[in-house]
Order: structure tokens, then sequence, then C-alpha cells
């Protein structure tokens, strides 16, 4: 599920859990000030601030603009990516989200699963998001190669999180 998907559930969920999913998503996911995701998304500041504490509750105007800022920083929108879908544990290890592969920056997208059933939706997520390739766990890496149209790159325990991604990078001719 990517970043955008999680916080429309929480939007739908409860206040609370978009207070929550937004404090985490710019905290944690994003890595960003509210500072700096007041200008990237053209909320004001204090209105952010109000969101979080419980003090305001988003307009559709200002929901509109904050997913549309996610997307972008995402790269959502025309930006080539290769999904790396594995339980959150191992996504924290993660230090890049751009890296170099044989002279070219590739984009690394992160959807989250705890579960079986949850890495095929999520690799049928990052394939209608535009994803070039995907990386998974080999449990399910054969079910997902039989339902996407893009390939797949299994994570091996012996191997690095980086081999994989750059095995999908090969795969997409990157």
């Amino acid at each position: 599920m990517t970043i955008v998907s999680e916080l429309i559930d929480s939007i739908i969920e409860s206040d609370d859990a978009f207070r929550e999913t937004l404090k985490r998503t710019l905290k944690t996911e994003l890595g960003m000030s509210i500072p700096e995701f007041s200008k990237k998304s053209g909320v004001s500041q204090s209105t952010i601030y109000k969101i979080i504490s419980e003090k305001r509750e988003p307009n559709l105007r200002t929901l509109r603009q904050i997913i549309t800022a996610i997307r972008k920083i995402e790269g959502l929108k025309g930006e080539p990516f290769i999904a790396v879908i594995v339980a959150r544990s191992v996504l924290n290890k993660i230090e890049e989200r751009r890296i170099k592969i044989r002279g070219k920056e590739i984009t690394i997208r992160e959807y989250p699963a705890n579960s079986m059933e949850e890495t095929i939706i999520s690799a049928v997520f990052a394939e209608r998001d535009g994803a070039q390739a995907v990386v998974c766990a080999p449990i399910v890496s054969t079910t997902i190669e039989k339902i996407l149209r893009i390939p797949v790159a299994t994570i091996m325990p012996k191997d690095s999180m980086i081999e994989a991604i750059e095995l999908a990078a090969k795969k997409t001719g990157n």
C-alpha cells in the first residue's frame, strides 16, 4: 500500500487515524519537518500544526493539497521506480530512496506488507502506480510473477536488498 493510500484510508477511518498517519508520514515516511512540508504543499505551518494537535479538522482543499504534495514528493506521477515489498522492519533498514546502479539513478518506492495477502495486494498497487519492477520475498514471488506484467526480483536471505534491487533494475533494462 502506498503512503497516499494509507493516508486516504486513515481519512475514511477517523480524524484521529488521519492525524496519526499524517504525523507518521511526515516524520518517518518522508523524513520531513512541518516547515519543510508546508513549503512543498502550500499548506500553512499553522494549519498543519492545528490538524496534528486536534485543534482543527482539515477541509477538502487542504486534504487535496496534502495528498498532491505527498504524491509529488514520492514521485507518483511519471518517475520510473522499483517497488520493494517487505515487512516494515526491513523497510526501515533502507537508507536511500534513490540509488545509483550502473550510472543511472533508480527511485525506490516502499510498500510495507506483513502477510502474503498484503504482499500480493501491494504488488498489484505497485504495478498500478507505475512500478518498473517489484522486489519481494521468495515465498510469494512466484505467485506475483503470475499476476504482474512487470519483472519480479526475489530477495534471498543470503543476499542484500540492494542486490535484489539491482537485479530488478537489470530486468527493466536500466
